[in-house]
């Protein structure tokens, strides 16, 4: 284990892998818990959008800065601070009392997150030293992550039905505290780099995100002609093609974009980009799908997203060691394949499906996304030496995050043109009172007045299922081409951090 031994340091993957939990139980958490917020605090389907967006687009904008402070600074406080943030953000959004509260609340956790995530997998780099064991520690820490996301929806939904939506924020304060407290005692400091900060580079990847998912979030709301979403657009467009030549030219780039057109990682960091892309933006408006159309109480919308998450915490671990044994390719377009198929099986079912018929496939897309993380993972922080585990950890979380920025923004936007579109092929002539008063329920937040057993609910429901249906197949089609992008591009060289690791499993058997 090389810097892993001692009695202190086999505490160092339960403690970082405690971080990580509070902030995976925070997204399907949150996930399941936003049609009561927009119940409640009366916000649309863009308005709840951005609940889940303010978290992860601030923690894919800052998660290079993250990694370079961690590098220059050191990974511990600055892990510390991460999760002193992300536990201070969460007691916020629970205090909001509405969307701008809410939103800054869950910026706070993004931030948080942004500085935690990156050294927590640096640090497991530097403890971890052999390639084999720190494939089978990344696969148990991946493990813990997809626990969290296993836990979110089945503790979420009795916390919303019994004390509110806010409880799913409240829950993350103890559980950091704890963690705080673990971490300062075990964790370990690990040698700082030379690192200079970089605040061009900060500066556009920020405004380039922000200006990004601002244009695709509020687009089919305001309209793609708006002045305000072209000029976002616009602003998203020069700032990310800054950001690109401001990294090209510095002497110390926050991030090292030659990573990302690397053979091998650079192609498991952006399958990892699609999968997020495909899963968190999908995620958003199935559990709209299954609350507002199925009937379903937030705790029974949980439980029925439980077969997908316990199957993603159980492929993670498994994931792990089939990169020690056979590399991360094969497990890795494995995951890709299933998840496309099982979003594109998704899109056969009709609004009168119900869960019985469908929850299968919800395990099936957590056993792909299960042997998808973790080889990104293992093949990433297998390319770059130990003092710039960092820099590469947070460039492959931000990727990842993008990705799920993008997919909850793109898809939304896929989801609510073909809604809305549907809606006025189906609506009666000249609407009516009632039939207007339910399409402006849904866009403004808690289901529909007119009840889905009704002739305009069952309009709206079909409408529904059409927007995400179709959300499903885009997100399939991306998949697909990411699975056989890993097949044709990402071919295994002789002398491969994989290849060594299968090696050393070998010698020790």
């Amino acid at each position: 284990m090389g810097t892993g031994t001692g009695g202190r340091a086999r505490l160092v993957l339960p403690t970082l892998c405690s971080g990580l939990f509070m902030a995976m139980l925070d997204n399907l958490v949150v996930t399941t818990a936003l049609p009561a917020i927009g119940s409640e605090l009366r916000i649309g389907t863009a308005g709840l959008q951005w609940v889940v967006e303010a978290y992860a687009l601030v923690y894919a904008a800052l998660l290079l800065g993250g990694g370079a402070l961690g590098d220059r600074w050191g990974r511990r406080p600055v892990y510390l601070a991460g999760l002193a943030l992300f536990t201070g953000g969460s007691a916020l959004s629970a205090l909001a009392g509405g969307l701008p509260a809410l939103v800054a609340g869950r910026a706070v956790q993004g931030l948080g997150a942004a500085l935690l995530t990156p050294g927590s997998l640096a640090i497991l780099r530097h403890v971890y030293t052999g390639d084999a064991e720190r494939a089978r520690a990344i696969g148990i820490w991946s493990g813990v992550s997809g626990s969290g996301l296993a836990l979110g929806p089945v503790v979420g939904g009795p916390l919303v039905d019994h004390f509110g939506w806010a409880s799913v924020f409240w829950i993350n304060v103890p559980v950091g505290i704890v963690g705080l407290v673990l971490a300062y005692l075990v964790l370990p400091d690990v040698p700082r780099s030379a690192v200079r900060t970089d605040p061009a580079g900060q500066t556009t990847v920020a405004l380039g995100l922000g200006a990004l998912v601002y244009a695709l979030v509020e687009g089919p709301v305001r309209g793609w002609c708006d002045v305000r979403v072209a000029g976002a657009g616009a602003v998203a467009l020069l700032a990310l093609a800054a950001f690109v030549a401001v990294e090209r030219r510095s002497a110390a780039p926050m991030a090292d974009l030659r990573l990302l057109t690397n053979r091998i990682a650079g192609t498991a960091a952006w399958a990892g980009c699609a999968a997020a892309f495909g899963f968190f933006g999908l995620g958003t408006f199935l559990t709209l799908h299954l609350q507002y159309v199925l009937g379903l109480s937030p705790t029974e919308a949980g439980w029925a997203m439980a077969p997908c998450t316990l199957s993603t915490a159980v492929a993670s671990v498994a994931a792990g060691r089939l990169c020690a044994r056979f590399g991360p390719r094969p497990p890795l377009a494995t995951g890709l394949l299933l998840v496309a198929s099982a979003l594109a099986a998704f899109a056969r079912y009709g609004p009168d499906a119900r869960l019985a018929d469908f929850g299968w496939l919800l395990g099936v897309v957590g056993l792909g996304l299960g042997l998808v993380f973790t080889p990104v993972s293992v093949a990433v922080l297998g390319a770059v030496p130990a003092e710039r585990a960092g820099m590469a950890s947070a460039t492959t979380s931000m990727t990842r995050e993008v990705g799920g920025v993008a997919g909850v923004a793109v898809l939304g936007a896929v989801f609510t043109t073909r809604f809305e579109a549907a809606l006025r092929d189906r609506l009666p002539s000249g609407g009516g009172a009632d039939a207007a008063r339910s399409v402006r329920s849904v866009t403004a937040g808690g289901g529909w007045d007119s009840g889905r057993d009704g002739a305009i609910g069952r309009i709206v429901s079909r409408a529904f299922t059409e927007g995400l249906h179709l959300a499903a197949l885009v997100s399939a089609g991306v998949l697909a081409a990411a699975a056989v992008a890993v097949l044709v591009v990402m071919r295994r060289p002789r002398g491969d951090i994989a290849a060594r690791a299968a090696g050393a499993l070998v010698r020790r058997s």
